[in-house]
């Protein structure tokens, strides 16, 4: 398996992201999920990507079902952000507000340790970035965990330009976990700029635009009905007809090198930079499978050339959260 530099951190090239195994993708299979990320580790795909507020809860627990016995040889992820005193598993209604309190930073990884099971995380995120408590605060508290031993690597999720150089004036920061697909692309003018200055690796989320550019589905009601992608405004009526447009032709491009929409979409994210690292998420081996031949892909600059011409910066018709969702990203 080829490897990539996340700061200082060595990973696979190719992650595997957690998330939709437990929650806001509809309904999953546990032991299905659970075989997906041992099947990872057979194919070399050691990164795992997780969060408290997945379930919430749950997911750091199955992740940590799923690597008992062969801890060291996986590479997780965590994140914290929003206050989970009384949080009950799998129910969303039961979480609290963004908290990048220094108590709070303390407090939230020794819960995640005892769910995932294990003394260490690999990268500890903030989740999201709390504007009430300086970036300062924070992190300083997540360099008193290095310095503990119960987090290896620091890391931030949606965080803008400002907050990222604030941040690694107190301690090095490996990575920045940002959205990042050939349907969201704004990054690219500040954001990747400032973590390649700093030596901040990137970790793109959702670089399958939420399965969208996979070509698996052409309208919200292909989604479970507890899906929460039903809601996005890039599923809305009046952005459906441009979006699937999008798809087409990446599915047009893809159809013509003979590999399927997802492989060329994760192909083209991984040629913009060897330091970035996808974790595309899935519930089930057989996509594991599939995405995992975008590595042996190789795009010539006449391929980037057209699938940038197809994909350009800002082509996805609609925002990528609902009004309240963006108000928490590039924080």
């Amino acid at each position: 398996m080829e490897t990539r530099k996340l700061g200082t951190l060595e990973v696979s090239a190719l992650g595997l992201g957690c998330m939709g195994m437990s929650a806001f993708y509809g309904s999953a299979d546990e032991g299905e999920a659970i075989a997906t990320i041992q099947r990872a580790r057979e194919l070399g795909i050691t990164f795992l990507d997780t969060a408290q507020l997945y379930g919430p809860l749950t997911n750091e627990e199955l992740v940590g079902r799923a690597v008992a016995g062969h801890r060291d040889e996986y590479v997780i992820a965590t994140k914290f952000a929003r206050r989970m005193d009384h949080a009950k598993a799998g129910d969303m209604s039961t979480v609290g507000t963004v908290d990048g309190s220094a108590e709070h930073v303390r407090s939230s990884i020794d819960i995640s340790l005892a769910r995932l099971g294990t003394d260490y995380v690999d990268l500890y995120y903030q989740h999201r970035v709390d504007p009430k408590v300086p970036i300062e605060e924070t992190v300083g508290a997540m360099a008193e965990l290095v310095a503990a031993g119960k987090i290896r690597h620091i890391g931030l999720s949606e965080a803008s330009p400002d907050t990222l150089r604030r941040a690694a004036a107190v301690h090095p920061i490996t990575a920045l976990q940002t959205e990042y697909s050939l349907w969201t692309r704004d990054v690219e003018a500040e954001i990747l700029p400032t973590c390649r200055e700093l030596g901040i690796g990137f970790v793109p989320y959702s670089p399958l635009g939420r399965g969208w550019l996979s070509g698996r589905f052409t309208s919200p009601d292909d989604l479970e009905p507890g899906d929460f992608r039903r809601n996005g405004p890039r599923w809305a009526e009046d952005n459906l007809d441009s979006n699937l447009a999008l798809a087409r032709k990446i599915a047009e491009i893809a159809e013509d090198k003979d590999i399927t929409p997802a492989q060329l979409a994760l192909a083209w994210v991984l040629a913009q930079g060897d330091d970035i690292v996808p974790i595309p998420g899935t519930k089930q081996r057989k996509y594991l499978e599939e995405n995992i031949h975008a590595l042996d892909l190789e795009l010539t600059p006449a391929d980037l050339q057209e699938i940038d011409e197809v994909a350009p910066l800002g082509v996805a018709a609609g925002e990528r959260y609902q009004e309240a969702g963006m108000k928490t990203v590039n924080g």
